[in-house]
């Protein structure tokens, strides 16, 4: 009886297996989780309820979010993928690419990533300003001492703000709540770079007179990386010849100008 019992645990865990969309299935299937900055133009959630019960369904967008849907595309030509698709903040993705919970993302370089992670291909750097309102201009980060910057929780713009005690900041979920701040008389300037900043006053309505003049404070590269814990680890090459062909094909410039084509005169 011992025995029976046992043959028939071992059998329903070999059927339980075998449906898991979690592992590879009899058809390699393999489910990824992929998760994209919780930061609009790269990635832009949809919580609509009115949409969400509507036939016409609106799902996350943006940038990067699209990007990394369409990378995901082409590879499943050659390997069935299940896709887990989600938009999280910058600390979560950091913690799930360590564990492995998440398999790849697009984001900026981080020295606590060096160990966990491998970056597959670079995207157009970035320029990362500070600005503040009409009539205020920061010639230098000098002059920023003393001051008060709006600063996206988890992110790292500016090696000399970061390292400096003499600026303050105050972390914010997202661009648009660092706008509401700097109207607000709460902040002097906001620090990012210029495309998330251009889509969050957009969003808010601000019209091109709100901000002064941008002080640019560094530049810095974001790159498709994967989790050293990932499945995708097996298919490198692979990975990155998809991705040379979908830049090569101009997808990304034509995701940039779709998203941005109406807010660039907010910030030049």
């Amino acid at each position: 009886m011992p025995m029976f019992k046992r043959l028939c645990q071992t059998s329903y865990l070999f059927l339980l297996l075998s449906c898991s969309p979690y592992i590879w299935s009899d058809q390699h299937t393999q489910l990824l989780q992929i998760r994209t900055i919780e930061v609009s133009p790269y990635g832009i959630e949809s919580t609509s309820t009115e949409h969400a019960l509507s036939e016409k369904t609106e799902s996350n967008s943006g940038i990067y979010y699209d990007l990394a849907n369409t990378l995901i595309h082409q590879l499943s030509a050659d390997t069935q993928f299940l896709l887990d698709h989600k938009i999280y903040p910058y600390a979560r993705i950091i913690h799930e690419l360590k564990t492995g919970q998440t398999d790849l993302t697009i984001m900026f370089k981080y020295a606590e990533l060096e160990d966990y992670v491998t970056y597959l291909h670079p995207l157009p750097t970035l320029t990362n300003i500070v600005i503040g309102l009409n009539g205020k201009e920061f010639k230098n980060i000098a002059e920023l001492e003393g001051k008060t910057l709006a600063y996206l929780r988890g992110a790292k713009f500016s090696d000399d703000i970061d390292n400096n005690p003499k600026i303050f900041k105050i972390t914010t979920k997202d661009f648009r709540q660092g706008i509401d701040l700097l109207n607000a008389g709460r902040v002097d300037a906001i620090i990012g770079p210029s495309e998330p900043i251009i889509a969050a006053a957009q969003k808010v309505g601000v019209n091109e007179d709100f901000f002064g003049l941008p002080l640019a404070v560094s530049q810095r590269t974001p790159w498709v990386q994967i989790s050293n814990k990932s499945p995708l680890m097996a298919i490198i090459p692979e990975i990155k010849q998809h991705i040379e062909y979908i830049i090569s094909k101009g997808e990304l410039n034509i995701l940039r100008e779709y998203y941005l084509s109406h807010h660039r005169h907010l910030i030049e």
